[in-house]
């Protein structure tokens, strides 16, 4: 697998109550940055898979002003775990005021005695090696089996220990549960390029082909229902929480569980999707919850991939999104066939997306540690 309008939830009055206080007019009249302000502003891009500790990429994006977050994974499409790590490390060693890293932990044998004891002392050794938080993937809930071959969601009883754990510490999780909306769809209605034409090209995780797996809605109530069992847990919700598909959806899910935040990595042309229907609905959005996403691209790197060639990909992405939340231009997407008109947001919330919500979700990460 990939590394991947609810019903009103406010009365009419807090709507109304709402938008004066998005609307007022200090906010309006915050002159936004421009597409000549990329390189200058301090930016964070808090969702990528760096798995060459060659100094390119990084090169590449300390000249385009990018600091990084780099995720392990426990994806059998990456390389093992203690090889990511390994990477992590020695790009943390490299650029202490760039990189920051996540650990992460495997999952199979998680029904097996030793398991969690030997869990534990794995993130304990992680933290201490300098990781600013651990990743759970949607292979709980996804491929994960028990021992009568039913699948483990993540509120599964096994991981409420680990959680709890996290929760005492201060250890954020990040949590990627399920798929995008779009995954449970037919192709013809699926709201963007990139998700119709992968999942054309692999039918097997097509899951609107396997009606015999989990729903969405299924794996959005277990990932609910770890979340409010936790309450003390510093939860980011990875993608959009897998809300992608309507920012009523998410407001939701951030209204219920007020210390979850989420970041947008590999979401934002769903996101693009609607504010083609009504971009105002979008930017108000943005600037309500302005404290609660952080930006990030969901950018691979493979082992021994050119870093300089990927910092020139990567550079395009960047300033593809970049132009998006700082400008009102029209301009066209891949992800899309009509083209899109950029959200032009205050530069106040630009810096939080950006940069300001990854400081305090990670506190310290991009600091030089001794």
């Amino acid at each position: 697998m990939r590394p991947i309008s609810m019903r009103p939830v406010l009365s009419s009055l807090a709507a109304l109550l709402s938008g004066a206080v998005l609307f007022c007019p200090h906010a309006a009249a915050e002159p936004g940055y421009t597409m000549a302000d990329y390189a200058r502003v301090v930016k964070i891009d808090a969702h990528l898979h760096l798995h060459d500790a060659a100094p390119a990429f990084m090169e590449a994006a300390r000249a385009q002003n990018f600091k990084a977050l780099t995720i392990n994974v426990d994806y059998p499409d990456f390389p093992p775990l203690d090889e990511q790590q390994r990477v992590a490390i020695a790009l943390k060693k490299q650029f202490p005021r760039d990189v920051a890293w996540v650990a992460s932990f495997p999952v199979d044998g998680s029904d097996r005695p030793g398991w969690l004891p030997a869990t534990r002392r794995r993130i304990a050794a992680s933290m201490a090696a300098g990781a600013v938080g651990v990743k759970v993937w949607k292979n709980i809930g996804m491929s994960l089996r028990d021992k009568d071959r039913q699948l483990v969601m993540i509120d599964d009883a096994r991981f409420a220990p680990l959680f709890e754990d996290f929760a005492r510490q201060g250890i954020a999780l990040l949590g990627h549960q399920g798929e995008p909306h779009n995954c449970w769809l037919p192709l013809e209605k699926m709201t963007v390029n990139n998700d119709r034409e992968y999942f054309k090209a692999h039918p097997q995780y097509h899951m609107h082909l396997h009606p015999e797996m989990p729903s969405w809605e299924a794996q959005m109530a277990a990932r609910d229902r770890m979340v409010a069992a936790h309450p003390k847990l510093r939860f980011i919700g990875v993608h959009l929480a897998s809300l992608e598909r309507d920012v009523d959806e998410l407001a939701a899910f951030l209204d219920r569980f007020p210390a979850a935040v989420v970041d947008i990595a590999a979401r934002i042309g769903q996101v693009q999707h609607q504010s083609q229907k009504d971009r105002e609905h979008v930017r108000r959005f943005f600037i309500k919850y302005q404290d609660r996403i952080l930006y990030g691209s969901d950018i691979a790197q493979a082992p021994g991939q050119d870093g300089a060639a990927l910092g020139r990909e990567a550079g395009d992405v960047w300033r593809m999104h970049w132009r998006y939340f700082n400008t009102a231009e029209t301009f066209k997407v891949a992800d899309l066939d009509a083209p899109i008109q950029g959200l032009a947001l205050p530069r106040q919330v630009v810096d939080k997306l950006y940069r300001i919500n990854a400081e305090r979700a990670f506190p310290g990460a991009w600091e030089d540690r001794p």
